[in-house]
C-alpha cells in the first residue's frame, strides 16, 4: 500500500479562475513544483481531487475541464501527479453525490491505486477540503490564501496544519513523517 497526497486544484495548486475552461489561464501558485517534487522524492503518490460544478451548472464543459487539467499536468510535469478525480455535480442538483466533503473521489483513488489513507494527507483551501480529508481518514492541511486569511478561521481550527506556503506544507509533512 502507498501513502498519498491529495491536492485540491483551485487556490491550492493554481490561482483560482472561476469556472475556468481556458487552459491559457492556468497559472501555478508559488512553490507548487518544488513542493510536489519534494513529496515525490519521499515516495508519496499524488492526486488532484476537485469539485468542478461549472459542468453541472452548464457554465463549462467536461472537455474544457480536461483541457485545463491537461495544462496543469504540463506545467507540473507528468511524473508528479498519478491521477485527477473530478466531481461535476451541481451543488443544487447533485447526481453522483461525490462533491467534497464527501470522500468518494478519495476512495476511488484509493481503490484504483492501492493507497493507505491513514498515512495520507489532503491539502486544500476550503472547509470542504479539510472535511473530505478527515472523512476519508487522512490528515488535512489548509492552504491559506492571503486575501482570504480572515475568512479561513473555521478551516484553520479543523486542519492538522495550515500555511500560505506550499513548500512549508511539504516540509511539515516530511518532518511529521520522519518524526513518527
Amino acid at each position: 500500500m502507498h501513502k498519498a497526497i491529495f491536492w485540491d486544484r483551485d487556490d491550492t495548486l493554481v490561482y483560482d479562475v472561476p469556472y475556468n475552461g481556458n487552459p491559457s489561464k492556468v497559472k501555478l501558485l508559488p512553490n507548487t513544483v518544488k513542493a510536489l517534487t519534494l513529496l515525490h522524492t519521499f515516495n508519496f503518490k499524488q492526486f488532484i481531487i476537485t469539485n468542478q460544478s461549472g459542468v453541472g451548472r452548464g457554465i463549462i464543459s467536461k472537455s474544457q475541464v480536461i483541457a485545463v487539467n491537461n495544462r496543469l499536468l504540463e506545467l507540473l510535469g507528468t511524473s508528479l501527479i498519478q491521477g485527477i478525480y473530478c466531481c461535476y455535480d451541481d451543488p443544487a442538483n447533485p447526481r453522483e453525490n461525490c462533491r467534497k466533503p464527501s470522500p468518494q473521489m478519495i476512495y476511488k483513488a484509493r481503490d484504483e491505486h492501492n493507497l493507505l489513507l491513514a498515512a495520507s494527507y489532503f491539502i486544500g483551501d476550503k472547509i470542504a477540503d479539510i472535511q473530505a480529508g478527515h472523512n476519508a481518514g487522512c490528515k488535512s492541511i489548509l492552504k491559506l490564501i492571503d486575501y482570504k486569511n480572515a475568512d479561513q478561521a473555521k478551516e484553520k481550527q479543523e486542519a492538522d496544519y495550515a500555511s500560505t506556503n506550499l513548500l512549508k506544507i511539504a516540509e511539515w509533512i516530511i518532518n511529521f513523517e520522519t518524526s513518527n
